[in-house]
């Protein structure tokens, strides 16, 4: 795969990265270099990125605990005071090697330390690998609302390397296929067409379609950087996805629903309400909903999870002027952003979802 360079960065993939990586180090006079992992990351992920490293810079390693629930400000907190007590000036580096949970703390973290440092993202997931460390979003939630504290920053560069996803559940890679099919439902028909059944993809079709994915959201991400238009449809699925993804965290008496599972369930009630407010065809949602549900279930959403799913619809950051705004589809690879959706509506959706 080749590198895909970018107006502030550039992300190479595999054995190139590294060599790009070692490159990169010997030309620039870091002070120490800062591993942020997690609990998983750091057994199963440092040890292989460590081997292809070749440095003199002394370097440090931060562990945070694993998980959506540790994306906050307290964990924050955590990884300032230990670069503080390592003795972290502006001039280190810090490498980000997990998922987007640490791509997107360590982002963070990077650019508020000292009013900002470097950082790199390793992304080990698939989800970081196409959505989560691409685009210089940064941020953390908090409480149980998703991604409320953040800012825009850009890594130095973007490191991927598909062999780390041998060490993910199928689970994780489940939920990073969310993201690849959003891109093909708002961007192209026929990347959507080519994710339509997994059994007849080799790793090598992998490889391609992830940097198919890359490439989307590179492309967009450049033509609207600070999420003022086009970037807005990035965020299809995810109104409804990130307001039922809030509530489960917060809620002892359900499961845990991983970011793609709950964005593929708000992609089919986005479906479903551009069905009824853009002219979406009926076929084709049937399609989608089939095509989802046969890649990840249903979730048992009872009636009485409408109200508060309902409720949390108002933190999302696409709202405006007290509007909340949807991004709903016109056609395979033709979004509509700024869509406001009555509560009525919603509800039918949620009714369709679980028929």
């Amino acid at each position: 795969m080749t590198s895909i360079t970018t107006q502030d960065y550039t992300i190479h993939f595999n054995t190139d990265g590294y060599d790009k990586l070692n490159t990169f180090l010997k030309t620039r006079k870091y002070s120490k270099l800062f591993f942020l992992v997690d609990n998983n990351t750091h057994n199963h992920c440092l040890p292989h990125f460590l081997s292809q490293i070749s440095t003199d810079k002394e370097i440090e390693i931060i562990e945070i605990e694993t998980g959506e629930t540790h994306k906050n400000i307290d964990t924050c907190s955590g990884v300032w005071n230990a670069l503080s007590e390592l003795n972290a000036d502006r001039k280190c580096l810090i490498i980000n090697v997990g998922g987007g949970v640490v791509t997107d703390l360590g982002g963070f973290v990077a650019s508020t330390f000292k009013r900002g440092v470097d950082f790199i993202n390793v992304p080990t997931s698939l989800l970081a690998m196409v959505d989560a460390s691409i685009g210089g979003k940064t941020g953390v939630d908090l409480g149980a609302l998703k991604n409320q504290i953040g800012v825009f920053n850009t890594p130095k560069m973007i490191i991927v390397d598909t062999a780390y996803l041998n060490t993910l559940p199928q689970l994780e890679m489940r939920s990073g296929l969310a993201e690849m099919l959003k891109h093909g439902l708002i961007h192209n028909k026929l990347y959507w067409s080519r994710l339509e059944d997994l059994s007849k993809l080799t790793l090598e079709d992998l490889d391609d379609l992830i940097h198919e994915s890359i490439i989307i959201k590179k492309d967009i991400v450049e033509q609207d950087p600070n999420e003022d238009n086009l970037r807005k449809t990035l965020n299809f699925g995810h109104t409804l996805g990130h307001a039922i993804e809030s509530y489960y965290l917060s809620r002892t008496d359900k499961p845990t629903l991983l970011h793609g599972d709950a964005v593929a369930i708000g992609m089919i009630l986005a479906t479903f309400i551009s069905t009824q407010l853009t002219g979406f065809s009926e076929k084709e949602n049937a399609m989608i909903k089939k095509v989802i549900k046969a890649i990840y279930g249903s979730v048992e959403i009872s009636e009485n999870d409408y109200a508060p799913i309902i409720e949390l619809l108002k933190y999302d950051k696409k709202n405006e002027h007290g509007h909340i705004n949807f991004v709903l589809l016109e056609a395979i690879g033709k979004p509509k952003i700024d869509c406001q959706v009555d509560n009525e509506l919603i509800i039918k959706a949620l009714n369709f979802y679980k028929e």
